[in-house]
């Protein structure tokens, strides 16, 4: 099959840096599935991983946790798919990831393709939606009828622009995004925020313009480490603070004041571990596919950037570092 990888880490820019392989067919475990990959997605934890990650020597690693495609075959205990079934997934970080014809992932984490879309539009959903909604549901708890204001730093990333479309449709939150340029506020407005701040400002004085002097919630997204100081002072006394990126380091501290709750999300955490509630990742897919086929949420596919190669790939990984993206970046096809 073909596939995309890295022998070693190397900035995007190197020749090096990923390469077009072959690699044998997989062959599925007892809960797997072989997917025939359609179309991909690409994530800032690919670029993380390329970067610094180096795969032993003479080896290679392919990366890649977002894909849509079909079920070729399907391991002995596999109960929820069957062969032709259209899926859409994240898969493992801890396996081999979908930057390949072929791929294998365990059939709890995956869910039923959106009838209404096609694999590019789905492939450009499944991490940021799992990211998106455990932590508005499972590591903030919010409730479906809270009429608090959550502020959401980075709307207009990946998992903003799923989170944003979220918390606007299925709960009462004012929902506060941040942008900076004018094409990411434009794409935030769109995509259902009530208010979007310049993150590049003082997040606190940007929030008082708009008539808030506080906020219950904050989903920080990137760059936590910079916006640290602002967010206690915005967050509401006895708040809830949830992250997703990796700051070099976080001083919790500085919470106790307001007895402001700090929450870690990391979508990978259930596969790595194969918790007892693994599946709900499953159901959780299935139920943003019924959410999308109703209309009530939409892909967040930004941009297309063609054939599933390297090239195309060091395109997008380039993109993403630069720190200039919105939605999703899709590529489709071998």
């Amino acid at each position: 099959m073909k596939a995309i990888a890295y022998r070693q880490a190397l900035p995007i820019n190197d020749p090096q840096s990923l390469l077009d392989i072959t690699l044998p067919d997989p062959v599925p475990g007892p809960r797997d599935l072989l997917v025939e990959v359609r179309a991909i997605s690409v994530n800032p934890v690919d670029v993380k991983v390329r970067s610094s990650a180096t795969p032993p020597a003479g080896e290679t690693k392919v990366i890649g946790w977002d894909a849509a495609g079909v079920v070729r075959a399907v391991g002995d205990q596999v109960t929820l798919f069957k062969a032709g079934d259209h899926v859409y997934y994240a898969g493992s970080i801890t396996r081999p990831g979908a930057n390949s014809e072929l791929h294998l992932v365990d059939e709890r984490i995956v869910g039923s393709m959106p009838s209404s879309l096609d694999f590019a539009q789905a492939a450009a959903l499944p991490l940021t939606s799992i990211t998106a909604w455990e932590l508005l549901f499972d590591r903030l708890n919010v409730p479906t009828d809270s009429k608090d204001a959550i502020l959401v730093i980075g709307a207009a990333g990946g998992v903003g622009s799923i989170l944003v479309q979220l918390a606007r449709k299925l709960t009462n939150l004012t929902v506060i995004g941040t942008a900076s340029r004018s094409n990411t506020r434009e794409w935030v407005e769109k995509l259902g925020a009530h208010h979007v701040i310049d993150h590049t400002q003082p997040l606190s004085a940007e929030l008082r313009k708009i008539g808030f002097e506080n906020v219950k919630y904050v989903a920080s997204l990137n760059q936590t480490d910079r916006h640290y100081d602002e967010i206690v002072k915005l967050i509401a006394p006895q708040g809830h603070l949830a992250l997703i990126d990796d700051p070099a380091s976080l001083d919790a501290m500085p919470l106790k004041r307001k007895s402001a709750s700090l929450h870690w999300e990391f979508m990978f955490a259930r596969s790595m571990f194969e918790t007892p509630d693994m599946q709900k990742q499953h159901d959780l897919l299935n139920e943003v596919a019924s959410l999308i086929d109703l209309g009530t949420l939409r892909t967040t596919l930004a941009e297309h950037y063609g054939t599933i190669n390297a090239e195309n790939l060091k395109r997008a990984h380039a993109l993403i570092e630069s720190n200039q993206a919105k939605g999703k970046i899709v590529l489709e096809g071998f």
